[in-house]
């Protein structure tokens, strides 16, 4: 949900180099709407985040994944001469600087920013003077935008974790709270706090069969009455959207998303959820290959028909690597 940084590893001596590229996938996403090059952009940003020195030209670059020929010419322009002429002339255009910054806050999408630029939106505080243009989630972003667009340190996710699975634990010590993303992933920086949940009582029996459950929303009025969360996107049956403050503090506020996730479902869930993109593209490719389709819900084996079976029992990550014959990656190891 972070819509800016690479990299949430503290002095990567690669970050101007990822910033850069980061921008262009930006340009691809919201403008040029080329998700191919969007997506090649922020593997190759991906790649160079978690080096440990400083890449000295593109020649170096291209050994790492992800980085052929086009984008190693680009490293070796910015490092020779301290920017990119492509960038130069995007920041150029008006419209493009427009869209870029409408898509920087949260609930805005390309192609909303577009609409709003062709009616003459161009800046934030030409936005906070026609509101009535915004969804709910669109005018909390705007108005939390400034707290939103700052990288959130792993202490503070560590106190908001502690604070709210001791809430949560008072309700029923059966939950499970992980929060995922980049923060389990171990990153030193996350753009928001992604957070999973489940309870013994939610399978997906019950949620096959929309019988109603109160397990999200108990938990979410508990934080609210805890002062952790302190503004509501959207509430339904399995998801929550908000915004959270660590409670007494003048930090910035986050955003905060709850998933409530069955609780035989739970493993796949948090496999998915904890990323990165990347990984998880990968693994999906390995089930195909080993006859197998995953998602955030279930591992299914295929019939030679390439018809899915019933689920397999998981009942942890582990099970669904060994599923796959492959070798289990702990969350810190799953950035490539």
């Amino acid at each position: 949900m972070g819509k800016r940084k690479a990299s949430g590893i503290a002095g990567n001596p690669n970050q101007d180099l990822c910033d850069f590229l980061m921008e262009l996938a930006d340009y691809e996403r919201n403008v040029s709407k080329n998700i191919y090059k969007y997506n090649a952009y922020r593997k190759a940003a991906s790649s160079l985040s978690g080096l440990s020195h400083r890449v000295i030209n593109g020649d170096a670059a291209r050994k790492l994944p992800g980085i052929g020929e086009k984008i190693a010419k680009k490293i070796d322009e910015f490092l020779n001469t301290g920017k990119l002429q492509k960038l130069e002339d995007i920041n150029k255009d008006e419209t493009n600087v427009a869209i870029n910054l409408l898509t920087r806050v949260s609930g805005i999408g390309p192609a909303k920013a577009k609409e709003l630029v062709e009616a003459g939106i161009k800046t934030l505080d030409d936005l906070r003077k026609q509101q009535d243009k915004l969804n709910r989630h669109q005018k909390i972003g705007l108005e939390y935008f400034e707290d939103f667009k700052e990288r959130i340190p792993r202490e503070e996710i560590e106190q908001i974790e502690k604070i709210m699975k001791d809430h949560i634990m008072e309700l029923s010590s059966e939950y499970i709270i992980t929060i995922c993303g980049s923060y389990r992933r171990g990153k030193e920086e996350s753009g928001d706090i992604d957070v999973l949940l489940t309870h013994p009582l939610y399978t997906s029996k019950e949620k096959e069969s929309k019988k109603k459950v109160s397990v999200l929303k108990n938990v979410v009025e508990c934080l609210e009455k805890k002062r952790l969360i302190v503004d509501t996107i959207s509430l339904g049956p399995t998801k929550f959207m908000g915004v959270c403050q660590l409670p007494n503090s003048c930090k910035p506020c986050r955003r905060l998303d709850i998933r409530l996730a069955p609780y035989d479902q739970y493993y796949c869930a948090a496999l998915y959820f904890t990323g990165s993109d990347l990984f998880n593209k990968n693994m999906r490719a390995r089930a195909l290959e080993k006859k197998y389709t995953l998602n955030e819900y279930t591992l299914k084996r295929l019939t030679p028909e390439g018809v899915p079976r019933e689920p397999e029992k998981i009942s942890s990550e582990e099970d669904i690597f060994r599923f796959l014959e492959m070798s289990y990656k702990e969350p810190k190891d799953r950035n490539a």
